[in-house]
């Protein structure tokens, strides 16, 4: 694990940075501080856009480290993925610093389902294996821009695009994700379809996706155990 961090630190710290440095002006993710740091207060229950700032006095240099991402993720799933997310969620330092970063362990033939992330683009560091990768271009074009991406290679995926990643080399694959928000959000397009809670009603599914009743119900079972 040591020699893992040695050779790839360099390619998660530039990740992070790349995400971090947009111009200004196309800039459409989290505010900018008006301070040199935030941290998340876990102590508070006040729900703000964002997080409750700790006392600067309690800040220790602790809260500005995690180790979330040092083990692989459990990928004994129908899905065969384990996404472990870093943001200000799990990792109280990111509050109000704009950025944060995720691992991505996909067993062989496993599938990170078509999704999105309403808040933030996603930049790709693919650092073992090989990975089929896309996403789908908004209405009216719905273009698909998709190819294999091979372990040290990149790939940006835009903010608020459908997209997915599959395992079509040998292995498990393992990739990082960085996103220029502290909390990017995710959506799985079926569990939102057929998992939400309260259910979607049934008539809004065969409709729009011209399904019959029994089919709906059938996705629903299967959709919620994945």
């Amino acid at each position: 694990m040591a020699s893992f961090w040695t050779d790839h630190k360099l390619a998660i710290l530039i990740l992070i940075v790349m995400a971090s440095m947009q111009p200004r002006g196309s800039r459409a993710a989290d505010e900018d501080p008006l301070q040199d740091f935030c941290v998340k207060d876990t102590t508070q229950q006040i729900h703000v856009n964002g997080f409750v700032c700790k006392d600067p006095a309690q800040v220790q240099a602790s809260d500005f480290t995690s180790a979330v991402l040092k083990n692989p993720g459990n990928t004994s799933n129908v899905l065969g993925l384990a996404v472990t997310a870093a943001n200000a969620l799990t990792f109280g330092g990111l509050n109000t610093q704009g950025v944060s970063i995720a691992r991505i362990d996909i067993a062989q033939n496993g599938l990170n389902p078509p999704h999105v992330h309403p808040r933030a683009a996603e930049l790709l560091y693919l650092a073992q294996g090989t990975l089929l990768v896309g996403f789908v271009t908004s209405t009216p074009d719905n273009k698909l821009f998709a190819l294999k991406i091979n372990a040290g290679e990149v790939f940006i995926f835009p903010r608020g695009l459908v997209h997915f990643q599959l395992n079509v080399g040998y292995g498990t694959a393992l990739a990082f994700s960085s996103f220029n928000s502290q909390n990017q959000g995710t959506s799985q397009l079926a569990k939102a379809l057929f998992a939400s809670n309260p259910p979607t009603n049934d008539a809004v599914l065969e409709k729009a996706l011209q399904l019959s009743a029994a089919d709906v119900q059938r996705l629903r079972a299967l959709i919620s155990k994945t």
